[in-house]
């Protein structure tokens, strides 16, 4: 964590209410200012909270401090920023405890505040049915493991300053460690509240897939989208009196609505209770929130590139 005043009570309060409560917390600071270490501590009448204070230290190396120092063999990790279900650290543990897992992978939802955080969670988060539980990498927002997992892998690579969690869990099951998805382990965090937060967000992950060379296919299908799409939709605009032009243009039209489908399919039956204007607000969101999202990975995937190159 860093900086996470605001947020950091939500959370501990959410480990105090867990049904099953955990032996020891363990929390690593990367170097706030805003009074999150007090307050983390201010819990240590209550919980068995011990922070680390680690100011520059990256989240690789700040969860990996923090597994470091734990004395249990379980581990769960979360992140600042979030809310825990009540029964979020039992269900993880359970395929741990009865020796099934090697790996519990939990689920994350959205916790929107505003009409336009509810289409960015439609936007980017998965809902359940859009999960392949054969292939499914957790979030360190909500997982368990062994630490003896994590040690044979080497932990969560320090040399990445995001996708780490991706790169760690494709670690693991290389490894052969045994995954079970706990999908009702759920932790509730809010999405990004506007475009320019969104923005940087999808830059800092396109970047680290760049520095971790995950995904290239994926990637360049999205640059050459972007790079023929406009075209066809140019020229079909500069003929649309013509049969083929027409057709272009259809075809363009075609393709943006296969792109947004899934996204308004999950928004759809979040906008029941809202007003008829902030549901309209948040239709009309969609589009903005997958052009910059891709914008931003279009921009962050080279820099990370170069920065695979050049070992930083």
């Amino acid at each position: 964590m860093r900086n996470e005043a605001g947020s950091l009570p939500a959370l501990l309060d959410s480990v105090l209410e867990q049904s099953l409560r955990p032996a020891e917390v363990v929390i690593a600071d990367g170097g706030s200012t805003d009074g999150t270490v007090e307050m983390a501590r201010g819990y240590g009448e209550r919980l068995p909270v011990r922070v680390l204070e680690l100011p520059g230290a990256n989240i690789s190396e700040g969860r990996n401090a923090a597994i470091r120092a734990a004395e249990c063999d379980l581990v769960a990790v979360t992140d600042a920023g979030v809310h825990l279900d009540p029964m979020w650290l039992e269900r993880l543990a359970r395929p741990l405890l009865k020796g099934r897992a090697d790996v519990a992978s939990g689920f994350f939802v959205a916790d929107p505040r505003t009409p336009f955080e509810v289409a960015m969670g439609a936007t980017v988060l998965p809902d359940l049915a859009d999960i392949k539980v054969e292939s499914f990498l957790p979030s360190s927002r909500s997982v368990a493991f062994r630490k003896e997992a994590w040690a044979r892998v080497g932990g969560y690579p320090e040399w990445l300053d995001y996708c780490e969690d991706l790169v760690f869990d494709m670690r693991l099951r290389e490894s052969g460690c045994n995954f079970v998805f706990v999908p009702e382990a759920v932790a509730h965090f809010r999405p990004r509240s506007n475009l320019r937060a969104f923005f940087v967000q999808y830059y800092r992950y396109a970047r680290g897939d760049g520095k971790a060379g995950l995904w290239p296919r994926r990637h360049a299908v999205r640059y050459l989208t972007y790079s023929v799409g406009p075209a066809v939709a140019a020229w079909g605009w500069a003929n649309r009196k013509g049969l083929v032009g027409r057709a272009a243009l259809a075809l363009v039209a075609l393709g943006a609505a296969g792109y947004l489908r899934r996204p308004y399919a999950r928004l759809l039956p979040r906008l029941r209770g809202l007003p008829a204007s902030s549901a309209l607000f948040a239709i009309s969101q969609v589009p903005l929130i997958r052009l910059t999202g891709d914008v931003a990975k279009m921009m962050g995937y080279p820099v990370g590139r170069v920065g695979r190159t050049r070992k930083t």
